[in-house]
């Protein structure tokens, strides 16, 4: 199977780089983190999947030093194949202390394009602080039950929502393992919480259909993934998770002004 890193080519390695350092002289800003979160990210790219790039930014002294609230967000227009956004420091931090799960899978990407080693080092830390099994545990819950009940009403499904669903249930089996906060990569999902033969099959024949296909490509139903996906969803339910084990926002406030004060 291919694997995330080989998913992008060094052309489109280049192109994203020059993309990003565009962003920075233009927006005039400090690109600090900055992956792949899409299919590509997850391990489960079709042929004609595009590429999901999200970065973390900080601005000059100046921009904070105001009383207006200013646009928090950068996003560039989506082409064909790029779809490149990004959130701005404090706001990611934000998220951060709420234990947002679209970060926390960002810091997890197998893809990474850019990062700054000693930023990078102290936000993981700080994400692992800050996770909540519970708002994880939700997140994921929500998008398995809504996935399922708009997508999986016919005989035939679009393959790429198989994965969406599929991911979004090993993921709350990884919570339930009590393992931290979810990987992004699919194939580590797989190997940790799959134990059930059958479910490893139909998982290992949809990856082979998927990388071969295009993104609208319908399939079967497949009855063991739906069993676990029947499972899970009820089991889940019926759990109680545990609160993030820290709240204390100052750890956050400190971060953000050495971040700040560092890169002006």
């Amino acid at each position: 199977m291919e694997t995330a890193h080989e998913s992008v080519s060094v052309l489109m390695r280049e192109r994203i780089g020059n993309k990003l350092k565009e962003i920075e002289e233009s927006h005039h800003v400090k690109i600090l983190f900055a992956c792949e979160s899409g299919s590509r990210g997850w391990g489960f790219a079709s042929r004609d999947s595009d590429y999901d790039v999200r970065f973390i930014y900080v601005h000059k002294l100046d921009w904070y030093l105001t009383l207006d609230k200013k646009r928090d967000v950068i996003e560039k227009p989506i082409d064909d194949e790029l779809d490149i956004s990004g959130w701005e420091l404090s706001k990611a931090l934000k998220l951060m202390r709420n234990s947002n799960p679209a970060l926390i899978e960002w810091l997890h990407s197998p893809i990474v394009y850019f990062k700054d080693e000693a930023f990078f080092t102290q936000l993981e830390r700080l994400a692992a602080q800050f996770y909540s099994p519970l708002k994880s545990r939700y997140h994921y819950l929500s998008i398995s039950k809504r996935n399922l009940h708009t997508d999986f009403k016919n005989k035939q499904v679009k393959l790429k929502k198989y994965f969406y669903l599929l991911r979004a249930i090993l993921a709350l089996h990884w919570i339930e393992k009590s393992k931290g906060m979810p990987p992004m990569a699919f194939s580590e999902l797989v190997d940790t919480t799959v134990t059930n033969k059958c479910v490893r099959l139909e998982i290992e024949e949809l990856l082979t259909i998927k990388s071969q296909a295009d993104e609208s490509h319908y399939g079967s139903r497949r009855p063991a993934i739906d069993q676990l996906v029947l499972e899970t969803i009820a089991n889940v339910e019926r759990m109680q998770f545990p609160e993030p084990a820290c709240r204390d926002s100052r750890l956050l406030d400190n971060f953000f002004r050495t971040i700040v004060l560092k890169n002006n």
